[in-house]
């Protein structure tokens, strides 16, 4: 009998962990230059046993991590560099949070989320995703880097397919640590812009938007209780999908009455597709992290119009998906 190809996805998790330790402790960081270092001297470097580590290489070979050169000397590939702190294309912070003890527990508490429709994150942690990272800052830290570091890969898409020339100021609500925001401007010389979030999201704004500073206004706030007024474009990235129908609608309706007649929204996010297709299998993992870790959810084009519309906005457009992510564009109105 053939063996089932959901063996391979049943064994799943193993990979996941092995990369996730092996950023944790920050492996790719020991490898200093390009030579071969052996577990010994790695161990030296990361506070680990020798002998284990040794069995971790091994395992993070067999996953193109690393590479052997003898019976007891590794070095990292091209794409185990990814997992260096400072690496211009890092995704440590992305494993770290989504392969990280929080989510790990969600996933695994799935089967009670789908008994009683109540995302997991709270019964594991006994607090909401954000109150939880708001109460940790190093976790906190993760976080934000690891949105920075998703940002930084879907954004050549976004500046590509949508034309912020459009506008003299764009507001880019929940944005972190300003790396949309900064990119934006950074493609739109004349155009100035305001970064909003929590303060705690805003830690490392001020180094992301120092060269366009003079250009550039961070605001704190609560966009559940007002946003910046006057802004031409008011920017929503990966923010809807975090929020369950009622609480995306007060976030659209606070957007709403901060903007004027001729404002426009944007909501940048992946749209699930009436049908799905295999290729389809990414934003539909997406989707099941957001029921069992914030109570949210991806939405098709028709469900964005019936949010959209409920909070007294109109679909203008929707542009998409923008390569090399599966983001779109949808651009909204005030309706009325």
């Amino acid at each position: 009998m053939p063996r089932s190809p959901l063996m391979d996805l049943a064994f799943g998790f193993m990979p996941a962990q092995i990369i996730y330790v092996a950023a944790e402790m920050g492996l790719a960081d020991a490898f200093t230059g390009d030579e071969p270092r052996s577990s010994a001297d790695l161990a030296k470097e990361t506070g680990t046993h020798a002998p284990s580590l040794h069995r971790l290489l091994r395992g993070l070979t067999g996953l193109g991590v690393v590479e052997q050169h003898g019976p007891d000397l590794f070095a990292l590939t091209a794409e185990g560099r990814r997992l260096r702190a400072g690496a211009p294309d890092s995704i440590r912070s992305l494993i770290m949070l989504f392969c990280g003890p929080e989510v790990w527990r969600t996933w695994g508490d799935m089967a009670e989320t789908l008994r009683t429709g109540e995302y997991a994150w709270k019964r594991a942690t006994g607090r909401t995703p954000f109150e939880f990272f708001e109460s940790d800052a190093e976790l906190s830290a993760t976080f934000n880097r690891a949105m920075a570091e998703h940002t930084r890969d879907v954004v050549p898409g976004i500046i590509a397919g949508h034309d912020f020339g459009r506008y003299a100021t764009v507001a880019d609500l929940g944005g972190g640590d300003g790396t949309l925001l900064a990119a934006i401007l950074r493609a739109k010389p004349g155009l100035r812009g305001v970064l909003f979030d929590l303060p705690a999201g805003l830690t490392a704004a001020p180094g992301t938007l120092e060269n366009v500073a003079d250009r550039a206004e961070i605001v704190p706030g609560d966009f559940f209780e007002s946003v910046p007024e006057g802004a031409d474009a008011y920017v929503l990235k990966s923010v809807i999908h975090d929020w369950h129908d009622e609480k995306a609608a007060a976030i659209l309706r606070t957007c709403r009455a901060a903007m004027r007649p001729d404002a426009r929204l944007l909501i940048l996010e992946q749209v699930m597709p009436e049908t799905l297709r295999p290729e389809s299998a990414g934003i539909v993992r997406n989707d099941l992290n957001m029921l069992v870790s914030t109570g949210g959810r991806e939405r098709t084009e028709a469900e964005f119009r019936e949010l959209l519309d409920g909070a007294g906005f109109s679909v203008v457009s929707l542009t998409g998906p923008l390569p090399p992510s599966a983001y779109h564009v949808v651009e909204a109105k005030p309706a009325g």
